[in-house]
């Protein structure tokens, strides 16, 4: 189905999902072959010969990925982090500087800090909700990308998507949008004017707790031909079995991506009424800094949720450990609800850095389960902290 003006729901439902042509099968085949018969030397037959350059199945996302985007071009990867590394070695070279946010997910800062460092790429942690700030950081002829996360993980801190592209175009470089909280469904950051998006598909796309992967989006085939040179040449891909997945998660997210925003508003509401909540961070709430920004540029907020406990580091992770429905577990986007405390478990890679989060800091993956039963769970959790 190439019909981008389908409605977003229709393109998730059939974009790079038609039935098979073999069989009739409304369901994608997975193929787990790792190589392909040539109809003679060099005759690739549906231009497939060995499974790390291309996969049927996987081929298959990368069109739902490109549709769900509007990009010119999707490449899928065996993680999120693997995207983010094939992009960043397609773009990025020794002597290269890249603009990343202040409160960037820990994963990323670790591979920026400790892994591109080594290789002799720089970076700069700015707060990025201010396109004063990301511009003064820019080093012009050695910036070769802005990095963007909207929502931040775990601040939930907003940029402006358009207004960072600008800025970024202006000094020659790029502008990626991690688009992994928000989903395609909320934001398409191409739109915007970004040049690339990237994506842990473990996450919303997946949606079920049951894959790892990620993927990267290109407005221009250009990019995308640079990161697939690199895709096949570092082999990081997904297996067919993981791509298929993804694949049927993707069937269901628009409606999945209502229930966990729905039950995050409900969410947040109660939290910025409770006693042992100092602080929420939720884009979703009128008092928020970037609620406008955020309202301009998604059709909702998301499901993710973060608070401050009054009481401090030991009552946060007492009301961690206190929850019934919410389990006590890294990740997020899946059918289930999830809290961790993010200066211990997923941005523990940040400690003792500028890009250190507080301590007293709860991270809430709202999940699609009954709101009432949700609320109820964190009232009696913090209640006992």
């Amino acid at each position: 189905m190439a019909d981008r003006n389908a409605g977003f729901e229709t393109i998730t439902v059939h974009a790079g999902q038609e039935p098979d042509p073999a069989t009739g099968a409304v369901v994608v085949p997975i193929h787990p072959a790792s190589t392909f018969a040539q109809d003679g030397v060099g005759g690739l037959r549906a231009g497939f010969e060995y499974a790390r350059s291309g996969n049927p199945t996987r081929a298959a996302l990368e069109a739902s990925l490109t549709a769900l985007e509007r990009g010119a071009a999707a490449l899928a990867f065996a993680s999120g982090l693997a995207a983010s590394d094939a992009l960043l070695r397609a773009v990025c070279r020794p002597g290269s500087h890249v603009v990343i946010p202040a409160d960037a997910y820990g994963g990323t800062y670790r591979l920026f800090a400790r892994v591109l460092a080594e290789w002799g790429v720089e970076h700069t942690a700015v707060d990025l909700s201010d396109p004063a700030a990301a511009a003064a950081a820019i080093r012009p002829g050695a910036t070769a990308l802005v990095w963007c996360e909207t929502p931040t993980n775990p601040m939930l801190a907003i940029a402006d998507i358009a207004a960072l592209a600008a800025v970024a175009h202006q000094a020659g470089a790029l502008l990626v949008v991690d688009n992994t909280f928000a989903s395609p469904y909320l934001c398409q950051p191409l739109t915007l004017g970004a040049d690339a998006v990237v994506h842990s598909t473990t996450k919303y796309l997946g949606g079920h707790s049951d894959v790892v992967g990620g993927a990267v989006v290109t407005a221009a085939a250009e990019l995308a031909e640079r990161v697939r040179f690199v895709q096949n040449a570092a082999g990081a891909v997904p297996g067919p079995f993981d791509a298929w997945l993804v694949l049927r998660g993707i069937r269901t997210l628009a409606v999945r991506m209502d229930r966990h925003c729905a039950n995050a508003r409900e969410i947040a509401a109660l939290l910025a009424g409770h006693a042992a909540v100092s602080a929420v961070h939720y884009p979703g709430l009128a008092s928020h800094p970037g609620h406008d920004v955020a309202a301009k540029q998604m059709r909702d907020f998301g499901g993710m949720v973060s608070f401050q406990v009054r009481a401090g580091a030991e009552a946060a992770l007492a009301v961690c450990a206190a929850t019934r429905l919410f389990t006590l577990a890294e990740s997020l986007g899946g059918v289930e609800s999830l809290i961790e405390h993010p200066a211990r478990m997923t941005h523990a890679s940040v400690a003792g850095s500028p890009l250190a989060v507080p301590d007293d800091l709860v991270r809430l993956s709202v999940g699609i389960e009954a709101a009432d039963d949700l609320a109820a769970d964190l009232e009696q959790a913090l209640d006992a902290a």
